[in-house]
């Protein structure tokens, strides 16, 4: 696949179990990596993750451009809000669902300790009814 270096190159996408296509950046898929990922997570407004977690996989998420509210913990009860330039850790098994409530587009990168972000994943559907109850759709 390649000899120790390899570069990705804009363009490919995938979509990903969390409802989203993202920009297929260095991962498992690409490049052939084992501990860790980074892909672009463009997101439109008015758009929210589906609720999950990464088992046994952190997560660090850097606000490229915009900002976004992270809803996370035991039934989704915790906010926060990430804005450009900020970086958000989730912490392994931590519940949460990004959800753009900013009215403008934002971008993500996305880092994960293993070789593809959609290693581990664990969707949680009664928590997307539960938070989609709070908000309002």
């Amino acid at each position: 696949m390649h000899d120790g270096v390899a570069v990705v190159a804009p363009g490919a996408t995938y979509v990903g179990k969390q409802g989203f296509t993202y920009g297929a950046g260095v991962s498992a898929e690409t490049v052939g990596a084992k501990q860790v990922c980074l892909n672009v997570l463009p997101m439109p407004p008015g758009v929210r993750a589906k609720a999950h977690f990464h088992e046994g996989i952190e997560t660090i998420a850097y606000m490229l451009e915009g900002e976004c509210a992270v809803y996370y913990g035991a039934g989704l009860a915790k906010r926060v809000l990430v804005r450009t330039g900020e970086q958000c850790f989730v912490d392994a098994d931590v519940p949460h669902a990004p959800c753009n409530e900013s009215g403008k587009p934002c971008t993500w990168l996305v880092v994960h300790s293993s070789g593809s972000d959609q290693d581990g994943i664990v969707l949680l559907p009664e928590l997307d009814a539960a938070l989609a109850a709070r908000l309002g759709g």
